[in-house]
């Protein structure tokens, strides 16, 4: 397998000129605070497409005006997202594929032509606690939470790399990364792994003009993190609600208008950070 193309490293002072202005300044005039979140005339990939946040951020990028390429194993799942985006007027086009297989993802994110935006969402939850997590435990949850994203991440870069554009890389990191409990070995492993991964690349590939930042959330009320019981659902949510200064729990749009901004040229200037939308039951430092 080909390396990744990295810039000069984290001190880029000496690098050519070229490198360090790859995208240009832009005078949107008043119209900025619209025009800087319109993706029109730009491709997005995303992974985890077909419920949650994954839903969500594929139809938000869709009406900003991208192209979205919409990623996920569930094929039903992907024509209820593809038929969410339709009214918007963009294209969508869907890749039935297991985001741990680096061959489908490959071939599914070759296909994706002028690749700008990839927003690496799919993951999963799992709850043990150290003395039962079994290895089986810890390699499934790393490979989709893990290495499903570094894949989806090295791919993009080298598109991005090889046709000299510039672009956005977005992962799904978690709350749980700044906080402990129990059952949360598993998934919050993997999520920090993803924090660290969204770091060093965005080390790496800066001077090629390419951003990379993790959106940590907190709880968010989607399909996966449903607990299928009505009256521990409902305690969950008051309990949420009560920690939150807003006073309510997160929903799938929250996250994915954080996307968008990190994903548009709103966020021109930021790379290798962690937004978390969390409705402030959080404040890590």
């Amino acid at each position: 397998m080909p390396a990744l193309p990295v810039g000069p490293g984290p001190d880029a002072r000496n690098a050519p000129t070229n490198q360090l202005t790859t995208r240009q300044k832009t005078s949107y005039g008043p119209d900025m605070p619209v025009k800087a979140y319109d993706l029109t005339g730009r491709t997005a990939f995303v992974t985890g497409a077909a419920s949650g946040i994954g839903r969500a951020t594929a139809v938000l990028l869709a009406e900003a005006g991208a192209t979205v390429h919409c990623a996920d194993r569930d094929p039903e799942g992907l024509r209820e997202t593809a038929s969410a985006i339709r009214p918007s007027g963009a294209t969508a086009h869907t890749h039935t594929l297991d985001v741990t297989d680096r061959e489908q993802l490959r071939a599914a994110m070759d296909r994706a032509e002028g690749l700008t935006v990839l927003a690496a969402v799919a993951g999963i939850m799992h709850s043990s606690t150290v003395l039962e997590t079994t290895e089986a435990d810890l390699d499934r949850v790393l490979a989709v939470n893990f290495k499903g994203v570094l894949y989806a991440c090295q791919e993009a870069a080298r598109s991005m790399i090889a046709a000299g554009r510039p672009g956005s890389i977005v992962t799904m990191a978690s709350g749980a990364v700044d906080t402990g409990g129990s059952g949360l070995l598993c998934y919050g492993a993997s999520k920090a792994a993803v924090v660290q991964l969204t770091k060093t690349l965005a080390t790496e590939v800066g001077p090629h003009g390419i951003r990379v930042n993790a959106v940590a959330p907190g709880w968010i009320r989607t399909p996966m993190t449903d607990r299928h019981d009505a009256e521990a659902q409902a305690r969950t949510v008051r309990q949420l609600t009560r920690m939150s200064p807003l006073g309510r729990v997160g929903e799938a749009e929250d996250v994915a208008h954080a996307v968008l901004h990190l994903a548009s040229d709103a966020s021109s200037f930021t790379t290798g950070q962690i937004v978390r939308p969390n409705g402030g039951v959080a404040m890590p430092w």
